[in-house]
């Protein structure tokens, strides 16, 4: 299917690797180009060349911290006018209600929260002034179902969840869509880490815990950066306008949800 986004340009935050780069790959194979960001350096620019001479689009690699106000204004200084945003950036981590205090809260929705919020006000008048744009935001499968271990990101990404839902119907009209991705496990370095946690944790090993994962998933395996990335791609399309303020879910049907 052309999707019909060749030419536009699309910024991709957190994407030298994981769900961040699927999506990135995917947008390339599109045709977009891209100015990808995130905070390694080195990871980034070899991501930059391996995408460049892949798919033959232009591509700017901006290595900053997407969560720090300084990051921001660095990326976004550099990406100029953007047709796409992907905003992506990591979860907090594990542990119990117990561990977490103000300040950790106050992190994670930096993080998880405000950061995607302020990117979002930065591109949206841009997008509204052209009459087109498309923003995804990579959240989690936990403003479904939420993880036990990961009230910091449940917390965070549930407050992104409700902006989202009222900003998106806001702007609309004006040819710009706002939607979520959320992803369950994905074979990324996120649920190797994952894994290794709950192995540490409960004195077993990261491959029995995948196995255990991998049975509670009804395609009875992790998800790819790939079809991850080409779900972002056709939410980015020009086939997608009339999806407006939605949570997609990429779980396998790990959530047992009817809606």
């Amino acid at each position: 299917m052309d999707l019909g986004i060749a030419g536009k340009k699309a910024l991709v935050c957190a994407s030298s690797k994981g769900l961040g780069r699927g999506c990135a790959e995917a947008l390339a194979a599109a045709g977009c180009d891209l100015v990808l960001n995130a905070r390694g350096a080195e990871a980034l620019d070899a991501t930059a060349v391996a995408i460049h001479s892949e798919y033959q689009v232009g591509v700017a690699a901006v290595a900053a911290d997407i969560t720090t106000e300084e990051g921001r204004a660095k990326v976004l200084d550099a990406a100029g006018d953007i047709d796409i945003l992907v905003t992506n950036a990591g979860g907090p981590p594990p542990g119990l209600w117990s561990d977490w205090d103000r300040d950790d809260f106050i992190k994670a929705i930096d993080a998880n929260m405000l950061t995607p919020v302020s990117l979002i006000k930065a591109c949206l008048p841009g997008m509204i002034d052209r009459g087109w744009g498309r923003i995804v935001n990579i959240t989690s499968k936990s403003v479904k179902a939420p993880i036990p271990a990961l009230g910091l990101s449940n917390s965070a990404r549930a407050g992104l969840t409700g902006y989202v839902a009222g900003t998106a119907r806001q702007v609309a009209s004006h040819g710009v869509t706002i939607n979520n991705l959320l992803p369950g496990v994905h074979d990324t370095d996120r649920g190797v880490m994952l894994d290794k946690g709950q192995a540490t944790r409960e004195g077993r090993s990261p491959e029995d815990v995948r196995a255990e994962r991998e049975r509670g998933i009804p395609a009875g395996r992790y998800g790819t950066s790939e079809e991850f990335g080409a779900a972002c791609a056709f939410l980015c399309s020009q086939h997608a306008g009339f999806i407006v303020g939605q949570n997609l879910l990429l779980d396998g049907g790990e959530v047992n949800a009817t809606l």
